[in-house]
């Protein structure tokens, strides 16, 4: 178990899930269930589980280092990495797999996001402590595969192949394909057909391996990252990673390696896990009075409406009349008022207030 870490990143703006997630203080630092937890704390509590409090860390940007250490305050200073600036989950993971291998050469590493839900917490210890055991003994890069429970057009997909199992086990299964969001069509399909899982974003391997998938498959990230192989843990280490991300490709970790390695593992997961990227995605989780309405807020009175997820200030009185499949979200003085099934335009509305009213509503 000294050699388990997990590496949380936390640097996303959750732009989806505006305007209660704002660039200042985005949706990982919110409790948007209502917990009394906000989702970062509860992915903390979680990997408490799966290996020692000194061995998980957080990537997140430079500009919320006060909020991690707010929230996380058992964190030390160095399990804090911070990112100059956003450049998507290669890079976050190339820097994270360096700075762990300078720690300890043979890290074996967990590398999730900070703000999914997961709701069967044993499960997940158990098929993350499987697939750390997978990458301890074999060189290859495990993902974890949720068991899709509906043809969803906002997840990626993975294919596996039914035949192909590492060594024999009856789990860890070959991956064949990653897809990207398909169209319904295709998503029915991939569910008909039963050998394809939503991909979770949640990754397992050892330092060494995912080092070397980087060399084989993303060289130029190899070598930026790699210059600076004997600055990680010293003083020099900040500015030879300002300047690393200032030339360091923007790029996704599927696209940089995953895709391109031949040997990615999938194991599938069934967690009751939501990436939570949408304000759909918490209201199917969310709890529903009779009439089909999720409602946080103490002042909101409703007529003739039904499934809808409102999520008001408390000391905020809220009527709606006549409503059905509606978001109604207001937070700091901004109010949205969406149906669900455009929730995927909430991206484009906040590139368009950027555009004509200015970042401060952002």
């Amino acid at each position: 178990m000294k050699n388990n870490y997990v590496v949380i990143m936390a640097g996303g703006v959750g732009t989806r899930f505006w305007p209660m997630s704002r660039t200042p203080h985005p949706k990982q630092f919110l409790d948007v269930l209502g917990t009394g937890k906000t989702l970062i704390q509860q992915t903390y509590d979680r990997f408490q589980k799966v290996c020692p409090p000194e061995n998980i860390y957080v990537v997140t940007n430079e500009s919320y280092r006060e909020l991690v250490k707010e929230q996380l305050p058992a964190l030390t200073n160095e399990q804090i990495i911070c990112e100059p600036s956003r450049k998507n989950t290669a890079p976050c993971v190339a820097y994270a797999a360096f700075r762990l291998s300078a720690i300890n050469p043979d890290a074996n590493m967990v590398v999730a996001p900070s703000d999914h839900l997961i709701l069967n917490t044993e499960g997940f210890v158990s098929v993350i402590n499987k697939a750390l055991e997978t990458t301890a003994k074999y060189d290859v890069l495990c993902t974890l595969g949720i068991k899709p429970s509906r043809p969803d057009t906002g997840y990626g997909y993975i294919q596996f192949n039914e035949q192909e199992f590492l060594n024999g086990s009856g789990e860890v299964r070959k991956v064949k394909t990653f897809t990207e969001k398909p169209d319904l069509d295709m998503a029915k399909q991939f569910l008909a057909s039963g050998d394809f899982l939503w991909n979770s974003g949640i990754f397992i391997w050892s330092a060494k391996s995912i080092l070397s998938a980087f060399r084989d498959h993303s060289s130029e990230m190899f070598q930026v990252f790699g210059e600076g192989k004997t600055l990680y843990g010293t003083p020099a280490e900040e500015a030879f990673i300002k300047k690393a991300y200032t030339v360091c490709k923007n790029i996704s970790i599927d696209y940089a390696v995953m895709e391109k390695a031949k040997n990615v593992y999938v194991l599938a997961a069934d967690i009751g896990w939501s990436d939570l990227g949408t304000w759909g995605s918490l209201y199917e989780y969310a709890d529903k009075n009779k009439e089909g309405n999720t409602i946080i807020g103490k002042n909101v009175v409703v007529y003739d409406t039904k499934n809808c997820i409102v999520n008001v200030p408390k000391d905020k009185l809220v009527v709606l009349e006549g409503l059905e499949d509606y978001i109604v979200v207001e937070s700091d003085g901004i109010l949205l008022v969406c149906r669900k099934t455009e929730e995927q335009k909430i991206k484009l509305i906040v590139n368009d207030v950027t555009i004509s009213k200015g970042e401060k509503f952002v």
